[in-house]
């Protein structure tokens, strides 16, 4: 399924709820890694429902999925880079806010890290992590 058509879908009630979570993860794990692309939808989908009432699922898979995006590639293995520090705090602060989920995200990803760029440390501080 195409990730817009699948994102529009699941946007049909505002909120996502556990089938669309498992609906998510077949599409977005089917290679078996998480691209650019389907990163971005992630925040994007985040972006949309966020504060709204998700199945804990969401934030779950969210949080994982975009951790391994940043931390589990050939180039910065286990750190974020420049580049990706850059395109984190560009999505986190895209819709405005800082949500609960993002803020998961950043404690996760400072959790696990073994080194993270000064850009994201600042978006990391500014949220109180």
């Amino acid at each position: 399924m195409d990730l817009e058509q699948l994102k529009t879908e699941i946007l049909e009630d505002g909120i996502i709820d556990v089938d669309e979570v498992e609906k998510i993860k077949t599409e977005i794990y089917a290679d078996g890694v998480i691209d650019r692309n389907e990163a971005d939808f992630l925040f994007g989908l985040n972006d949309e429902v966020s504060g709204k009432d998700n199945c804990k699922e969401w934030g779950e898979l969210f949080v994982d999925a975009i951790t391994s995006h940043v931390l589990d590639d050939d180039a910065s293995n286990m750190e974020i880079d420049e580049s990706e520090a850059q395109w984190l705090t560009s999505k986190i602060e895209g819709d405005g806010q800082i949500d609960n989920v993002e803020k998961a995200l950043l404690t996760n990803i400072k959790e696990k890290a073994t080194k993270i760029h000064p850009t994201l440390m600042s978006e990391i501080t500014k949220a109180g992590i």
